[in-house]
């Protein structure tokens, strides 16, 4: 079972949302976020296969894969259905989670992502995990925590780069070239204009991972869905910026 933490509603009747982590991150990606959602909403947030306390199980990997995982988180805690919201590796999850299973997505919140990395992707993909192999996790943290974050917030919190940078050179290398086939591969474009739920379309104004163009093409494609830039952001929105996530992500779950 997957390494989870649920908690409880804060009355009866409220909303449930499950959020999904990045790719060599764990669930603390969420955490400033659900705290400050813990008055609003029944919250489960866990950490993907291959990923942090959860069992580093042997590849391949697949959106696919990670769907039914969550579909099985679910029945594990007695989830019906749910609002589900993913950031980047994440967001691709939850689309497929979504595409597979439709009538249990109550919302979706689709947060520094995309439907598809485009058509150099799994080359690209598969040379970042052989980078991995070749340097170790150190040698890509400084390219990563630029990606992630803006230079303002870097300068200002060294303890949240730390606890970042720990949690990212603790992969194991092999889940991690799993988890980058896994996003080489991820194309989710064919199940958008299918989906029914209110979605919502967030990203950062400098994200260079999946940049603004690649969430305007999502939020196009999917009838129901909002979109927003964050100004100033990169990737890591749920970071960097969790009460402005939290505020996007309320609102979601009022549309559900």
């Amino acid at each position: 079972m997957l390494s989870h933490t649920h908690r409880p509603a804060p009355r009866p009747g409220a909303p449930r949302l499950a959020l999904i982590h990045s790719l060599a991150l764990d669930r603390s990606v969420w955490d400033g976020v659900a705290l400050r959602l813990e008055n609003d909403a029944e919250i489960l947030t866990y950490d993907c296969r291959g990923h942090g306390q959860s069992p580093q199980s042997k590849g391949p990997y697949t959106t696919s894969l990670f769907a039914r995982d969550l579909a099985e988180l679910f029945d594990h805690i007695g989830w019906e259905k749910a609002a589900v919201a993913g950031c980047s590796m994440g967001g691709n999850v939850a689309q497929a989670f979504a595409a597979e299973y439709p009538q249990r997505v109550t919302a979706l919140g689709l947060i520094d992502t995309t439907a598809w990395y485009g058509a150099d992707a799994p080359a690209k993909f598969k040379e970042r995990a052989e980078t991995a192999r070749a340097k170790g996790m150190r040698g890509m943290i400084d390219f990563q925590l630029t990606r992630w974050f803006s230079d303002d917030f870097r300068a200002r919190h060294a303890d949240v780069l730390q606890r970042t940078f720990d949690i990212f050179v603790a992969n194991d290398l092999d889940c991690y070239a799993a988890s980058c086939e896994l996003l080489g591969a991820a194309d989710t474009r064919a199940a958008l204009g299918s989906f029914k739920m209110p979605v919502a379309v967030v990203v950062g104004e400098q994200d260079y991972a999946t940049p603004v163009t690649m969430a305007k093409q999502l939020h196009e494609a999917i009838p129901q869905s909002t979109f927003t830039v964050i100004p100033g952001a990169r990737h890591l929105t749920p970071i960097e910026f969790p009460d402005r996530i939290a505020s996007e992500l309320r609102g979601l779950l009022a549309r559900r």
